[in-house]
């Protein structure tokens, strides 16, 4: 089974949108594996988005991520990279789509209240920097039968 790592960032917990983010995943089918409630330290928020240390809204970013609690989450089943991606919507709140929770919720850029894993390999260094192997937890859901085939 494919993994992802998914964060509510700050803007959507303060908005009260945890539950109704996790109901569109458990909805979908995919088993939540890894859940935590945290504030986010400077050094876990610049290793998480390294690859935009370079740019000039990093230091934004970086305020903006360490502002409030975030949820991170580790969601497990086939395709859900990709499919997370489809519920999450367009980075861009104003380019997403309605029904996608950035279509849905999202206003602007800055406040896009989510995060997804965009590939396999970002999906591993990101669950690794956010969760310990035994934070994570081994089980199948009594309904994996009448999802998959």
């Amino acid at each position: 089974m494919e993994r992802t790592f998914l964060m509510i960032k700050p803007d959507g917990v303060q908005r009260n949108l945890i539950g109704e983010i996790i109901r569109r995943f458990e909805a979908k089918g995919f088993t939540l594996i890894g859940l935590k409630l945290m504030n986010v330290s400077k050094e876990l928020a610049e290793k998480h988005y390294e690859v935009h240390k370079d740019r000039p809204f990093f230091p934004g970013l970086i305020e903006y991520i360490t502002s409030g609690p975030v949820t991170a989450m580790v969601w497990e089943g086939n395709g859900v990279i990709a499919s997370a991606r489809k519920i999450i919507g367009a980075t861009k709140p104003l380019e997403a789509e309605p029904g996608t929770i950035r279509g849905d919720y999202g206003v602007t850029v800055g406040r896009n209240l989510i995060h997804g894993s965009d590939a396999p390999e970002t999906a591993q260094t990101e669950i690794a920097l956010w969760f310990k192997d035994e934070e994570l937890a081994s089980w199948q859901p009594s309904l994996t039968p009448w999802i998959y085939e």
